[in-house]
């Protein structure tokens, strides 16, 4: 067996630093999904407390269905059973799995939810860093993979079933992002709420509305992923979502050589040549997926990918550079 390496890590302060905003705002935080959730609403919006907690129920229940870390989960019974054959799930959850198998198909797999084989074998949610032995890491990528998913959206009872033993799920890669949408479509719905800044630890941001004195959207900070150095750039987001994905606060060290908790799914190691990748989309959950698969594939494969959506977004930082490259539709520049 590889030895246990130690891994450092570093989790980020509230965000809303990042949101050069001269306004006052009620800010409501809570910790789910093994990091800070924050809703901040502009000060003299009705019911802005009571909206938060709300929407952050809402995160909590999500969490309670969607993490790996409970036996008892949703998701965490799926891992356990669907490889035995096609289990009953919620409405709910097969449509995030639906939209997940198209962002797979769209990046050729640059996205992949269905590598919890691999996270495990790299130690990644153990937050205990380890190199895999040959035969662990084609064992994983053996039994990794969205195309051994079996999907049935059938609405009165859509079922999931895998066709490889031993494949788990795993949404660290969309999770943050899907609940921020879900806690901003309450805030509209139930509460009449039309501005607020939502994020999860920094990395996923929704920006509903925007301030009451800036039109342009929420003005928000990318920080370079060394603390040290200057910010990378500011965008606003107006109903829009940004997506940082990074692997400067969580790696760990062995042999003199930093490896990345962002799993490549394509060759089953930790991507390299990117520093930082951020996404500008019309919702979280698809800004967190493609920062990740931009974190993955890197900036010449961004570039021609956005070429065709006009929609997204896009600022990469390649390792060893110091200069921001800008691809697709990037609000405030």
């Amino acid at each position: 067996m590889a030895p246990n390496i130690e891994q450092r890590e570093h989790e980020e302060k509230s965000h809303f630093e990042r949101c050069p905003v001269n306004l006052t705002l009620i800010r409501v935080a809570r910790r789910a999904m093994a990091t800070t959730f924050e809703i901040a609403i502009p000060q003299g919006t009705p019911h802005a407390i009571d909206a938060a907690s709300t929407a952050l129920d809402l995160i909590e229940e999500l969490e309670q269905q969607l993490t790996t870390y409970r036996d008892d989960s949703e998701v965490s019974q799926l891992n356990a059973l669907a490889a035995g054959g096609p289990v009953v799930v919620d409405r709910s959850l097969i449509q995030l799995l639906e939209r997940c198998a198209t962002y797979t198909l769209d990046t050729a797999g640059a996205f992949d939810i269905a590598v919890g084989a691999l996270v495990d074998v790299w130690g990644v949610c153990q937050r205990a860093g380890r190199i895999p032995t040959p035969a662990e890491l084609i064992e994983g990528t053996a039994c990794s993979g969205f195309r051994h998913v079996a999907l049935n959206g059938n609405p009165l009872a859509p079922t999931v079933q895998f066709r490889r033993p031993g494949l788990k799920l795993n949404f660290g890669a969309i999770g943050k992002g899907y609940a921020l949408d879900r806690a901003a479509e309450l805030l509209q719905r139930d509460w009449g709420i039309e501005s607020a800044l939502l994020q999860g630890s920094g990395s996923s941001m929704f920006g509903l509305g925007c301030p009451p004195n800036d039109l342009r959207g929420w003005p928000v900070s990318i920080r370079h992923p060394e603390a040290d150095r200057p910010t990378l750039d500011v965008v606003h987001l107006k109903n829009q979502a940004l997506g940082t994905s990074a692997a400067t606060f969580q790696f760990f060290e062995f042999n003199g050589k930093k490896y990345g908790h962002v799993l490549d799914p394509r060759t089953g190691r930790p991507a390299v040549g990117t520093q930082s990748a951020s996404c500008i989309a019309g919702s979280a959950a698809e800004a967190d997926a493609m920062s990740t698969a931009f974190f993955v594939a890197g900036a010449e494969w961004t570039e021609e990918f956005l070429r065709s959506r006009t929609h997204l977004g896009a600022l990469l930082l390649k390792e060893g550079e110091t200069v921001c490259l800008h691809f697709g539709s990037v609000p405030g520049r």
